[in-house]
């Protein structure tokens, strides 16, 4: 089966989610040139851009299957495993930029919890 005789179903699916994936992308970017600090350029770029990835893999997975007339697995397995790690990466990064921000007493930052000023962290949910 060649690309020309790709079913109309599919080729609109493919369409819609590369559509959707670029103007996450689009999104992200922009977000990453408005944002002020770290912090909030992290999140334009690790949870906005991490779906439009993923969209774009599945997207791939769904022409490359129908296609192929066989289901494509590597390609949900990238999927999966950039679903999962982008966003570890993230809060890992964030941490960072915590711990060297506390190390350099600036005030944007919130004090660590248990110590004096911070807000204490409790199990129960404020209502």
């Amino acid at each position: 089966m060649s690309a020309a005789s790709l079913p109309p179903w599919a080729a609109i699916a493919v369409a819609l989610l590369l559509l959707l994936a670029g103007c996450l992308v689009l999104i992200g970017a922009l977000g990453l040139l408005r944002l002020s600090n770290f912090y909030q350029r992290s999140h334009a770029t690790a949870m906005i851009n991490t779906l439009g990835a993923g969209c774009v893999l599945v997207a791939s997975m769904l022409y490359f299957s129908v296609t192929g007339s066989r289901p494509v697995i590597h390609e949900l397995l990238i999927t999966v495993f950039v679903l999962l790690t982008a966003p570890v990466t993230a809060m890992l990064l964030m941490r960072a930029a915590v711990h060297r921000d506390r190390h350099k007493r600036r005030n944007d930052v919130p004090a660590e919890p248990g110590r004096a000023g911070a807000p204490a962290v409790t199990g129960r949910r404020r209502e």
